[in-house]
């Protein structure tokens, strides 16, 4: 299925970011960098006029308001980011010390193991009917993950290039045609 021209952005950097903690479906604080990052954000799409999304935590919602200025933008639940279970609120490396079975060859697809954790397969099922609801070119402000499988699903791509599918704070990443840049 071929989806309109989509301008994605992940969050400005977190305060849990920084730290190394997982956020998932928690929240925490947008740093002066990340509040920079949106402000660039802000400056790379200029006029644009497009339909506009936001996930609806406070830190996709705060880049958003930044991003968007006094234009008003929709928040969908479908655009949260994937749910990170019992691993919530903890570092990467605590978690990679004491679940070494869950990280073991995985790369990015650990996330997808995670105990009590949103799979893949949902997400992408969550992301497939955002995209599908899309009436025209749009602007959305999500999270590093689910930036991930708006650009996979939208590209047609196969799961396991998930990881191939970098993710950038302060940038917009541009899908058309089933093809993606970025701007810096």
């Amino acid at each position: 299925m071929a989806y309109p021209d989509l301008y994605l952005m992940r969050h400005g950097e977190t305060e849990w970011n920084v730290a190394g903690r997982l956020q998932g479906r928690l929240d925490s604080p947008l740093t002066p960098r990340g509040i920079r990052q949106a402000q660039r954000q802000h400056d790379l799409i200029g006029n644009l006029h497009l339909d506009r999304y936001s996930s609806p935590q406070p830190r996709a919602v705060l880049t958003a308001q930044t991003v968007f200025g006094t234009t008003d933008f929709a928040q969908d639940d479908r655009l949260a980011e994937i749910d990170v279970g019992d691993f919530t609120g903890l570092s990467l490396p605590e978690l990679q010390s004491s679940h070494p079975q869950v990280f073991k060859n995985t790369g990015i697809f650990w996330y997808d193991r995670t105990p009590n954790g949103e799979r893949f397969a949902q997400l992408q099922h969550r992301v497939t009917a955002f995209l599908r609801d899309l009436s025209g070119p749009a602007m959305v402000v999500t999270h590093g993950v689910t930036l991930r499988m708006l650009r996979l699903v939208a590209m047609a791509w196969p799961m396991d290039r998930l990881a191939e599918l970098t993710v950038e704070q302060g940038a917009v990443h541009i899908v058309r045609n089933c093809r993606h840049e970025v701007w810096r």
